[in-house]
């Protein structure tokens, strides 16, 4: 079943995303059943909204994912992201 993320990141600079973005997309298929992701930035942080084909997928992107992100200098974070379960999603344009 599909889920949708919402993680508050409070602290986190565009900067310190964008360098842990780069190397997360040097990383073979780290993003493995990732069907969509935002990043917006607020006055606080960040947010970030993803769309994952199973919650197991995003546990697993984020056990790889938070070590390269500890090495960036990210703040720990508190509490997890928040995880939805998906009734219905699309792509425009991908025939779905």
């Amino acid at each position: 079943m599909a889920i949708f993320v919402h993680a508050v990141l409070p602290g986190v600079t565009t900067d310190q995303y964008d360098a842990l973005n780069a190397k997360l997309q040097a990383t073979p298929d780290i993003f493995d059943g990732c069907v969509s992701h935002a990043c917006t930035a607020t006055d606080d942080g960040l947010e970030i909204f993803d769309v994952w084909e199973t919650e197991q997928q995003m546990n697993t992107f984020g056990e790889r994912m938070m070590p390269i992100a500890a090495a960036e200098g990210f703040p720990a974070v508190g509490a997890g992201p928040r995880v939805l379960a998906v009734h219905n999603y699309w792509v425009p344009g991908a025939g779905g």
